[in-house]
């Protein structure tokens, strides 16, 4: 079984002088297709415990995601998500485009009345690719498996996941063939069979595409427009 994420990393930031705390985690960095989308999971001093089921969000079912994320929203100060698309993706690179999304969900947070400028902000991982794209950061730590461990980050990670996956079942609407309301935009079988009859759409991340590894899974062809 799972061990649920706490709150222990959380109130010793509070007892640090933290007014707020922001777990914020990504969740699309290797698709290769749709936005790469940043969640931010704002708590407050007076947070009580984290909804009972809550996990990181690779780690519950589709199923249990849609029921838990709601409860996260009641539960935090406040949840936003930002993003940043395959445009973007293409043309600065995956860890700008995270800086980029993140920064897009601290505005959300800020403009819901969430003090960012004083905050603590958690990051999943060991890698801070936040600092780079603000101007004035806060405080920010990284923690590897804080979306397991630290409530806040596992709220971001659930919030995230339910916001993508949405846009991704949207896209498939309007392009069924690369099956992205199973896929999500990752590099499947069919996924990549798609692209190589039929070429990539505007939501592919074109610059992923041409990989060498990924040439040669979908067998590129010297006409192909990939």
């Amino acid at each position: 079984m799972s061990t649920a994420p706490t709150l222990e990393v959380e109130r010793s930031l509070f007892a640090a002088g933290a007014p707020v705390v922001i777990g914020c985690d990504e969740v699309g960095r290797g698709a290769i297709a749709g936005v790469v989308a940043v969640g931010a999971c704002a708590v407050l001093p007076t947070v009580d415990a984290p909804p009972e089921r809550l996990r990181d969000s690779k780690l519950l079912s589709a199923a249990r995601r849609a029921e838990v994320e709601p409860q996260v929203r009641a539960w935090a100060a406040a949840v936003a998500v930002g993003e940043a698309g395959p445009d973007e993706i293409d043309a600065h690179g995956i860890i700008v485009a995270l800086g980029l999304a993140a920064r897009r969900a601290l505005i959300l947070l800020h403009e819901a009345g969430i003090d960012v400028a004083r905050a603590a902000v958690l990051l999943d991982g060991s890698h801070d690719w936040l600092t780079p794209a603000l101007s004035s950061p806060p405080r920010i730590l990284t923690r590897v498996k804080a979306d397991r461990d630290c409530a806040s980050v596992a709220g971001a990670s659930v919030v995230a996941k339910q916001h993508r996956d949405a846009l991704m079942v949207a896209d498939h609407d309007r392009w069924p063939v690369y099956e992205w309301a199973g896929n999500k935009g990752y590099g499947s079988t069919g996924h990549l069979a798609a692209v190589a009859e039929h070429g990539p759409s505007p939501r592919h991340r074109l610059t992923w595409l041409r990989q060498p590894a990924l040439l040669d899974a979908v067998d590129v062809g010297p006409g192909s427009t990939v």
